[in-house]
């Protein structure tokens, strides 16, 4: 199949105070999308506000990295959040960063869940529903990004709204095309080699081995580099460097 054009995206401005995580001068230099964490998971004012100018800068676009109120568990840990709490809590992340785009002379491009809240939309609908209920309290036309065959695809595709399908080089597949948990034996892929050839798989074929072994349609607009994994700075530029001597346009799809 012919390969389509793959967007790269990193999550960023995962520090805190004094604390940092991500290389985010760096892997803005590599990749096309930016998903700034909002403050509930990580990230504060003046982090928001350095990463988006330096986005903005570079052309990056900036995407809202939206997150169940868990600073101390990074947004990882499983949590019950009624619907329409959930739904305030995403509107505000989303303009909060969206103050600090604007300041920069760009805007927030797109949404994404971050950690638990990205992994349990994927199967709750109700979860899912509240999510897109946000994004529409902020920017009824900003496109979602997220696992393809998500509740939550399906239900910003219901309201509206863009949908974008992600895929990942250093997670581990299952066989029905959802993430293996971080929890379980295996879920990262950490040899850099795998990466690169996984993500050159899925942005010319559509394809990546599952976690058993078996062959699964991944077929995605962009894919998603770690910032919070060593070297990955390194093995961003090698994912880039493959595919475009591979034929595959790296371009932002908002």
């Amino acid at each position: 199949m012919t390969p389509v054009p793959i967007d790269l995206n990193a999550d960023l401005g995962e520090g805190f105070g004094r604390w940092t995580l991500t290389d985010d001068e760096q892997l803005l230099s590599v990749v096309t999308s930016a998903n700034v964490a909002c403050g509930f998971h990580a990230g504060d004012a003046v982090t928001m506000r350095r990463v988006c100018e330096l986005a903005a800068a570079r052309g990056v676009r900036i995407g809202a990295q939206v997150s169940y109120r868990d600073l101390a568990g990074f947004g990882r840990r499983a949590m019950d959040v009624p619907a329409a709490e959930l739904a305030a809590e995403v509107a505000y992340q989303i303009g909060a960063l969206g103050v600090f785009a604007r300041a920069a002379g760009s805007r927030v491009s797109y949404v994404k869940p971050h950690g638990a809240l990205y992994n349990r939309v994927v199967r709750d609908a109700e979860q899912a529903a509240a999510v897109v209920d946000g994004v529409l309290l902020a920017d009824r036309t900003l496109p979602v990004l997220g696992l393809p065959g998500s509740r939550l695809h399906e239900a910003a595709a219901a309201a509206g709204l863009p949908v974008v399908a992600e895929a990942f080089g250093d997670r581990a597949y299952r066989a029905d095309g959802s993430l293996l948990p971080r929890g379980q034996e295996g879920a990262v892929v950490t040899d850099p080699d795998e990466v690169v050839e996984r993500s050159v798989s899925m942005a010319r074929s559509g394809v990546v081995t599952a976690h058993c072994g078996s062959p699964v349609a991944v077929r995605a607009r962009s894919l998603c580099l770690h910032g919070d994994t060593p070297g990955a700075v390194g093995l961003a530029l090698r994912v880039r460097e493959r595919l475009e001597a591979s034929g595959v346009r790296v371009e932002a799809f908002a």
